[in-house]
Formats: C-alpha cells, structure tokens, sequence
C-alpha cells in the first residue's frame, strides 16, 4: 500500500514522503496512529494544501519534546525488585514501570514512549530510549536493583551485583544439604520417641500379665 507520511518514521521517511508498506503495517499502525494517509490523489492534494500548517504544528510539537529532552537529560532511576542470585527478576519491568519511575522523577512520559522491544527481567543498569517526538529521542539508565545499598553499589561500579554460577551453585548445595540434615535430624527424634512408647506400653502390658497371675493365684 502506498501511503503519504505525516511525520518522520524511523527506517521510512520524512513527512511528506510517498512510500510503499505493507497494508498489515498500514491499516494496524500507520494509519490509526494518524502517521500516514493513503496516497490517493484526493489525500495527496489536501496534504499539499495543509502542508505549511502540518510542518508548523510538527515544529512545535519538536521544540516541546526538545525542551523534555534537556529536563530528562542524565535522569536516573532506581527500581526495587526481588531476585534471585543470579540476577533473574522474579518477574519483569515492563515500559509502564519505567514510564511511571520518570514521572515521578519529575519528568511526565507515558508507557507508549518508552521503546521497549520486551520487558526487563535482569537486575543492573539498563539504558532505555524514550521517544518524545518522531525526531527527539532520549535516554534514561534504569537501575533495577534487590535494595537501595545494591542500587548505590551498581551505579558506582556500572554493573549488576549478581552472584557467579559457582557461588549460585554452592548455595544451592549448602541450602539442600540444610535441609537433608534437618529432615534426617528430625526422623531420628521420631523415631526415637516412637520406641520410648514402644517401651513404655511392653513395660505396662508386663504389669498387666504379672497382675492377671497374681489374681489366678489367689
């Protein structure tokens, strides 16, 4: 399908240009997005017509998200997530969260200009575009840490405070074989107490049989 841009679109082209896309990505995207019109000859005319206002309004739209650029410039956010000692998220971060950690830095974005291909799952420092304007983009480091001391310690050295296989592993190990001896500390108290019962009823059942015989005897 051949559509008229009415912004830039990355890997496409400037407004105004003429191109031809898939008419997936066109009915799915471009078109309800109100980033292109099809390129019939009627949408072709009234763009020239609209053309200076279209190019005026995309001005100011590009000098306001430049002005949110230099605020977000060197912004930093710290997001608290649990984790196991490999650094593997016990879920994820997805571009909601990231929105919502630079509001309320002081800088408002929404989750839909967070470019985010799939959701964070690792702790560490992160560096994510947010795209303010189809020609300002912006970055910010998110770091996503299991505490505040972890988030400090990654923002000084530049790198996740994760543990190695080998240290994962011998925890692992030391956790199971916790646990074995619990377990097998455990059955010996059973088993221990089921033979003192054991004991103490073959020591009454004696009594008994020794007092049914006195009583024969008598």
């Amino acid at each position: 399908m051949e559509v008229i841009l009415l912004e830039r679109v990355e890997r496409l082209g400037q407004m105004g240009d003429v191109v031809t896309v898939k008419d997936g990505f066109a009915r799915n995207f471009l078109l309800p997005m109100k980033k292109a019109l099809r390129a019939t000859s009627g949408n072709k005319a009234t763009f020239e017509a609209d053309r200076a206002q279209l190019e005026a309004e995309n001005l100011v739209r590009k000098t306001e998200a430049e002005a949110v650029a230099k605020a977000m410039d060197g912004v930093k956010v710290i997001m608290i997530r649990a984790a196991g000692e490999s650094g593997q998220l016990y879920g994820s971060v997805s571009s909601r969260d990231i929105a919502e950690a630079v509001t309320e830095a002081g800088v408002g974005i929404n989750r839909n200009q967070v470019v985010l291909d799939r959701a964070i799952k690792t702790l560490g420092l992160h560096a994510v575009n947010v795209r303010l304007h189809p020609e300002v983009v912006e970055s910010v480091v998110v770091n996503i840490a299991r505490s505040a001391d972890e988030a400090a310690t990654q923002f000084s050295t530049g790198s996740a405070v994760v543990a190695s296989e080998h240290e994962e592993f011998q925890a692992d190990n030391e956790f199971v074989e916790e646990v074995t001896e619990e377990g097998a500390e455990d059955t010996a108290e059973v088993a221990e107490a089921v033979t003192e019962e054991a004991a103490e009823e073959a020591a009454d059942a004696e009594v008994s049989d020794e007092a049914e015989e006195e009583a024969k005897d008598a």
